[in-house]
């Protein structure tokens, strides 16, 4: 469905699980398209969650918002919110989603009752992290673009796109090359795989500018200070991590305030989604609420 947000743009939005449900934001990653992750919204449903899915700006039928930060996301959140009825949530973020979750929980300090990250990437001018050390071949080269500025961008997201546009579950692992890591590889079978594709066909199925302005926000100021985090935030990482290297997580545990570290040295950027459950469990506990 879609949804007017004003100033003239839309956003492309799903939503699964019971309607009378407490509210579970979910921030998808980087370049993903706003499509059912039933590994995740399946397990949210379990708990009587409904999953919120907004395509951030620039993906799928979601209207571009150039120059748009990271903090960005807090007034799309609160306009779908606020048209769903639904005062109070909790929000989790994959990936290059992240950081979007932290924003929710940095911003909206009185509507969001808990905040997790799941393999999410730290700030680019994180103070003694080497934000590339450990990244595949790929993210250095596609974060160097950012770096470079949005044209460079764009000309190398436009390559990477064309193997994406059609990418199938079963070559989901091979198109990701050398970003997935032999654990990951292993959990892209069955029906994930097939979601994880479907993520990244919606992403680029529009062209390129939502992942372009996500890459470039990352390596931006995100617009927000993580030291100033009062809601409970759990971090979510893992070991064998190529995309978003542990140290992310490591930094990201230090440094927002009371974190709930959970480094899993066995797991990689997308195996870590099986934890599902466990994932919700705690975040639901963070926030005090009951499944």
């Amino acid at each position: 469905m879609f949804f007017e947000v004003g100033g003239g743009r839309a956003l492309q939005i799903l939503l699964t699980g019971p309607e009378d449900g407490r509210v579970l934001v979910l921030h998808l990653g980087t370049p993903v398209g706003p499509v059912d992750m039933p590994t995740l919204t399946g397990a949210a449903a379990q708990r009587g969650l409904r999953t919120v899915i907004c395509g951030r700006p620039g993906y799928a039928g979601s209207t571009r918002r150039p120059g748009r930060s990271v903090a960005d996301v807090t007034g799309d959140v609160t306009a779908v919110l606020d048209h769903l009825g639904a005062d109070r949530f909790v929000t989790l973020g994959w990936s290059g989603g992240g950081p979007h979750a932290l924003a929710c929980a940095a911003l909206l300090p009185d509507r969001c009752a808990a905040a997790a990250t799941l393999a999410g990437v730290a700030p680019f001018d994180a103070d003694g992290l080497d934000w590339l050390g450990g990244m595949g071949q790929e993210n250095v080269e596609e974060f160097g673009a950012a770096v470079a500025g949005p044209e460079a961008l764009e000309a190398y997201l436009d390559g990477a796109a064309a193997e994406l546009a059609a990418v199938t579950g079963d070559q989901v692992a091979d198109a990701l090359g050398g970003l997935a890591s032999p654990v990951d590889a292993a959990a892209l079978t069955g029906a994930f795989a097939e979601s994880v594709a479907a993520g990244f066909r919606s992403a680029v199925s529009s062209g390129t500018a939502g992942w372009r302005d996500d890459d470039l926000a990352f390596v931006r100021p995100w617009g927000f200070d993580l030291s100033a985090i009062t809601v409970p935030v759990s971090v979510w990482q893992g070991g064998e991590d190529r995309m978003v290297p542990p140290a992310h997580g490591a930094w990201l545990a230090a440094h927002v305030p009371g974190a709930r570290a959970h480094l899993d040295p066995a797991e990689g950027h997308i195996s870590l989604v099986n934890a599902a459950g466990r994932i919700l469990d705690d975040l639901l506990a963070a926030a005090g609420w009951t499944a």
